[in-house]
């Protein structure tokens, strides 16, 4: 079948209203009616070739709500007219120790949701720009939301997996100090979830004029992190650090804030790499530097479900589909609050 969407036809040309085919849905399909995609910086970065590897055309999008409009014969998780999710996975091995410990997202034969391989046209997955998506049952996600936030629930399939699994698997929660380093898509994500486990919420910012928002997001305290007498204050005072910044930043600053054993996340991807920390700050305390991606699916649905019960979205800009070049250009610049989302409703018209 032929759907709208928005995508690239090269690195060096901009989005564009396309035509592209999707397959009829198999026996383990659901073919959804998308209402709503969130933007995510990591669009950005493959469509315009930022990242290895990108294949055009490209359809970015990979925060995706909606409605299923048909399943496949043999689909017992979802019907006819439920409210759903697609975030970053659409396939993957599902038999290797990753897959069967619901760690999809560490699956070396995951396939994305757009920019990898696929026996459909053309050859290559097409993201949630578009109208339509049709998706193996095992990668939909159930939507408990109220269906008026549902636009709002969009970056929750990234932003909201990728801010939640590493603070759920670091243990973030009463008792604990967590950091929050960088308050955009990612970190405004952080900052609520971390707040929402019980932690005690301590935002990193290099921008004075986020203090007051990053208080309103959860955070019991804020850091100027270029003030340096601020930082020290809290050296080795925090058991947890989430760094969400997507930019190359010196993170030696930021390990020295950390306990004993404690450890820092990485979450935000840079297009070029940090500098090189200097190991004295690890070994010296036992301090972890990690990393972390999105989640697997049954952490994915744990996600959906907590902000649900907890009254947490994202906070959006709802842009119009024609309107996606401005949009990357002010994401670059850091002016969204936090998170924008496109109205698919609005292609075609």
């Amino acid at each position: 079948m032929t759907v709208l969407a928005y995508g690239a036809p090269a690195a060096d040309r901009p989005l564009e209203e396309m035509a592209i085919t999707r397959r009829q849905p198999g026996p383990h399909d659901m073919q959804i009616e998308i209402v709503f995609c969130g933007i995510c910086h990591s669009d950005l970065h493959q469509v315009r070739s930022e990242w290895a590897g990108t294949i055009y055309p490209c359809v970015p999008g990979h925060e995706i709500v909606g409605r299923v409009k048909a399943v496949g014969g043999h689909v017992t998780s979802h019907k006819v007219g439920d409210l759903v999710g697609v975030g970053c996975i659409v396939d993957s091995c599902q038999h290797c120790p990753d897959c069967e410990e619901g760690l999809e997202n560490y699956c070396d034969g995951m396939i994305g949701t757009y920019n990898s391989p696929t026996p459909d046209a053309p050859g290559h997955t097409l993201g949630g720009y578009s109208q339509q998506i049709v998706v193996h049952e095992r990668y939909v996600l159930k939507i408990t939301h109220p269906e008026e936030q549902l636009a709002a629930v969009a970056p929750l399939l990234c932003a909201g997996i990728t801010t939640y699994s590493p603070l759920r698997h670091w243990g973030a929660g009463p008792g604990k100090k967590v950091g929050v380093v960088g308050i955009g898509g990612l970190g405004h994500m952080g900052l609520k979830l971390a707040h929402a486990m019980g932690a005690h919420v301590v935002a990193f910012t290099t921008s004075p004029d986020k203090i007051e928002d990053a208080k309103a997001l959860g955070a019991d305290e804020v850091v100027v992190s270029r003030n340096a007498d601020e930082m020290a204050t809290h050296a080795q005072s925090l058991d947890f650090i989430l760094n969400t910044v997507a930019a190359p930043h010196d993170l030696d600053a930021f390990l020295a804030l950390l306990k004993r054993d404690g450890t820092m996340a990485l979450v935000g991807a840079p297009a070029t790499p940090h500098p090189s920390p200097n190991v004295f700050n690890l070994i010296m305390k036992r301090r972890s530097l990690a990393g972390s991606m999105i989640g697997g699916i049954p952490e994915t649905q744990e996600m959906l479900d907590f902000c649900a019960e907890h009254g947490i979205t994202a906070d959006i800009e709802m842009i119009r589909a024609d309107e996606i070049e401005p949009a990357y250009e002010r994401m670059l610049k850091g002016d969204v609050k936090y998170r924008f989302v496109m109205d698919i409703a609005t292609m075609g018209a």
